[in-house]
């Protein structure tokens, strides 16, 4: 019929992906998002985690059938991988298993067939109890806490307020990294003993002025604290609270990463990255001694 839109087809203002999963979903959430970052039209996402029965299958099946789209999948039980990827094949739908190909690689690689393991990337094993750790540890050292235990740190950052320094800390120690942070105001001294750290990497993160600026102005607007603003919305003070920061990682040969146009992910990345390096000059140093 003429005029009638093909509900099979995306709009030219947005699309639906569906994402099924028999665990937690977070595999394919990060793959779906990351593909769809790459186009302009913004996806409505349909999330089905811990899908492991017929009925629960029947469910998804009919959003699907409701509302058309991309179905990525990652299903362990045959009987609903093969239901799932039929009904869509029939009705047209575009549908693709992500661990797929990259199982099929594994096992070209290692040989045999894999056991599989409905969420084994969520095993309470000692890399799930790590990242537990890493968390705690975090949390007891945000914003310049507990400075006496600096030591135990796998990274320490340091910025001035505003710097990205607790959601990265929180990120990093979801990776199993151990990230303590500390603020820097240029009239309080840092704490003492920072400078001698042997073990933990220590990194400055810093934003440009107008960034800061913006960032601060934002929160305060939320707070509902507009009027208080004073020095700390100041673009100079501001301006001069950076100098400041990187004088001081100058001094003391701290690497320095500019988080103005990064993601919280991008800063970590180069954070790992840094910290990789950091690891493997500490045990050459300890090979020779």
């Amino acid at each position: 019929m003429t005029g009638v839109t093909d509900p099979s087809r995306p709009s030219e203002s947005y699309y639906h992906l569906h994402l099924v999963s028999d665990s937690t979903g977070e595999t394919l959430i990060s793959v779906g998002r990351a593909a769809a970052a790459q186009y302009d039209v913004k996806p409505i996402e349909h999330i089905y985690p811990l899908v492991r029965t017929q009925k629960q299958l029947d469910k998804v099946i009919q959003a699907i059938d409701e509302y058309p789209g991309i179905v990525l999948y990652t299903l362990t039980e045959p009987e609903l991988r093969n239901r799932l990827k039929t009904y869509c094949l029939a009705n047209g739908i575009p549908v693709l298993s992500v661990l797929a190909p990259v199982v099929r690689l594994f096992q070209a690689y290692l040989g045999g067939a894999p056991e599989p393991r409905v969420g084994g990337q969520h095993q309470l094993d000692g890399d799930y109890f790590r990242r537990i750790d890493a968390m705690n540890f975090t949390v007891m050292h945000d914003d310049g806490q507990h400075v006496d235990g600096l030591e135990a740190a796998d990274v320490v950052l340091l910025g001035i307020s505003r710097s990205s320094k607790t959601p990265t800390s929180i990120y990093l120690a979801n990776r199993g990294i151990k990230a303590a942070n500390i603020p820097l105001v240029p009239s309080i001294p840092v704490p003492p003993g920072l400078s001698e750290l042997k073990r933990p990497l220590v990194v400055g993160l810093v934003a440009s002025a107008e960034r800061v600026v913006e960032i601060r102005r934002n929160r305060l607007l939320g707070l509902n604290a507009a009027q208080a603003a004073d020095a700390y919305t100041d673009r100079d003070s501001v301006a001069e609270e950076i100098a400041f920061s990187r004088r001081l990682c100058a001094k003391h040969g701290w690497p320095m990463i500019d988080v103005t146009r990064r993601s919280i992910e991008e800063t970590a990345a180069a954070i790992i990255g840094l910290l990789q390096e950091h690891r493997r000059k500490l045990s050459e140093d300890a090979s020779v001694g």
